[in-house]
């Protein structure tokens, strides 16, 4: 069975009890009160509920199959003070999306949160990263820019972050390249925050050299590129006064963009100037913009529609709706698989 697997998916449904004891756990974080929060859990039966009523349903609705799933990117707060805070979080919210792929094991696989801090510990992200892919997890989201907004940390070709890359690889798993909230009053989280990141990381890797230093490493930057597609010629144009390679060899052969954009004329430009083999569908299901497009009549993030408006032959169609995730994520590969898929 050919399969139409979306690599962008969230756990954006959670229910109230999630969202009060995070309040109470970042209040706690910045010294507003007094004791650390129990979190209390979510019930088997109300979280099968909740996915059958929400992405379980839209999946079906929008004709996907597997949907690569994570904790709500908006959510990890990786601005919040304290390392021992971001380990509970991250755990939390990992575990929570690993028993939903346990209860949907053929139409969701696991991707996960990373403990990150403003402060930066390394260490205790690659631990969490292992102990997720060790309990099945196919993946990672990483922020660029734990400190929401601020740009704190160091580009991603800084040496710095080269023992995650490192563990990446060995793990065999990409990372999804995510910020999550935004810190600045000035800066929409999901309108600016999102699409400023994307595209500030596109340049980072120009500038820098970190596909040469580890050639097997795969990232995926999300919402179809930021704006790079649409500025190709600005980017080729400024790696080329750089004296860097060309795009095509310097990023293309471990960089993606997945298929996060909400209009017709966006998903063509998309196409016409990124090869098909760089391109992951996706559709951020449950994600940035939950409403109905008056020109169409249809949600703005049924990104399926407007790829299938797009003259792709059969090569071309499977390799963006399955062959490339299956390629980028081995780990999601190894999975199917197993599950005769």
């Amino acid at each position: 069975m050919s399969l139409i697997i979306d690599c962008h998916g969230h756990f954006t449904t959670e229910p109230p009890e999630h969202h009060a004891f995070r309040t109470t756990q970042v209040a706690y974080a910045e010294g507003k009160a007094a004791e650390q929060p129990i979190y209390p859990g979510i019930p088997d039966k109300q979280l099968h509920g909740i996915i059958e009523a929400n992405q379980l349903k839209i999946q079906r609705e929008r004709g996907s199959h597997v949907t690569l799933l994570s904790p709500r990117a908006s959510g990890m707060g990786h601005h919040v003070p304290g390392l021992a805070v971001a380990k509970e979080w991250s755990r939390l919210s990992n575990d929570n999306v690993g028993r939903i792929v346990d209860m949907f094991p053929d139409n969701f696989a696991a991707v996960c949160q990373l403990p990150q801090t403003v402060d930066g510990d390394l260490s205790a992200v690659i631990d969490e990263l292992e102990r997720c892919v060790e309990n099945g997890f196919v993946g990672c989201n990483l922020n660029p820019d734990p400190s929401g907004g601020r740009w704190s940390a160091p580009p991603i070709y800084d040496l710095w972050w080269d023992p995650m890359w490192e563990a990446m690889v060995a793990l065999q798993v990409p990372a999804m390249i995510h910020v999550s909230s935004s810190c600045e009053r000035c800066v929409h989280m999901t309108g600016a925050h999102y699409i400023n990141a994307d595209t500030a990381v596109f340049m980072q890797l120009i500038q820098g050299d970190l596909f040469e230093r580890h050639p097997d490493l795969k990232l995926i930057i999300p919402h179809g590129g930021g704006a790079a597609p649409y500025h190709w010629g600005r980017y080729r144009g400024l790696s080329i006064m750089l004296e860097k390679p060309s795009l095509d060899t310097h990023l293309m052969n471990n960089l993606f963009f997945d298929t996060c954009v909400y209009h017709q004329a966006g998903i063509d430009t998309l196409f016409n100037v990124v090869d098909v083999k760089n391109i992951l569908f996706g559709s951020e299901l449950l994600g940035a913009v939950k409403a109905i497009d008056p020109e169409t009549g249809h949600p703005f993030d049924d990104t399926k529609r407007y790829i299938d408006q797009l003259a792709l032959d059969d090569d071309q169609r499977h390799a963006v709706f399955e062959g490339n995730a299956r390629r980028v994520y081995p780990l999601l590969d190894k999975r199917l698989r197993e599950r005769g898929l």
